[in-house]
């Protein structure tokens, strides 16, 4: 007999949903892929800022990211609404600002887990710094990172879900 188990939901907010969020994004829904979890592991992610708007991820983000096996083609920045605090269990900003920016526009009845993407890594590195206005070597960087605690997430969400 299977039980009906709802999935958990991850959303990673940076401030454009550019560069880190969907890096992040594409990272961690491959490793889902590749741990046979997409039918528990929702993922998605946004931007606290609205200029992206149905932009794909920065050129330079994405060919990083494609380097290491990972397609973000297929994402479109998105910036965050209220409903995505009733709908994720698991809110995961970048950096200080960005989670600043969610816990103003956070609602009451949001119960899941809002907090720095970076918590769940090894570093003692807790944000992901902006790639943007860098080089090669800063969307590098910031894969390493993610790559990092994407694992450390998958591993906690495992645990959760067993």
């Amino acid at each position: 007999m299977s039980v009906n188990v709802m999935p958990v939901k991850v959303l990673f907010v940076c401030l454009g949903n550019i560069c880190r969020s969907p890096t992040a994004h594409g990272i961690f829904e491959t490793m889902v892929a590749e741990a046979g979890l997409q039918e528990r592991i929702i993922v998605d992610s946004a931007g606290t800022g609205d200029w992206h708007i149905g932009k794909a991820p920065d050129e330079r983000a994405s060919a990083a990211a494609l380097s290491r096996n990972h397609d973000l083609s297929h994402l479109r920045a998105r910036q965050v609404r209220p409903e995505d605090f009733l709908e994720f269990d698991y809110l995961l900003a970048m950096d200080n600002q960005n989670l600043w920016d969610l816990q103003a526009l956070s609602l009451p009845e949001f119960n899941g887990h809002l907090g720095l993407f970076l918590d769940f890594g090894r570093s003692d590195i807790k944000e992901v710094p902006d790639p943007y206005a860098g080089g090669k070597e800063d969307f590098e960087f910031v894969l390493d990172l993610v790559e990092e605690a994407a694992s450390g997430l998958l591993s906690h969400l495992r645990d959760r879900l067993s």
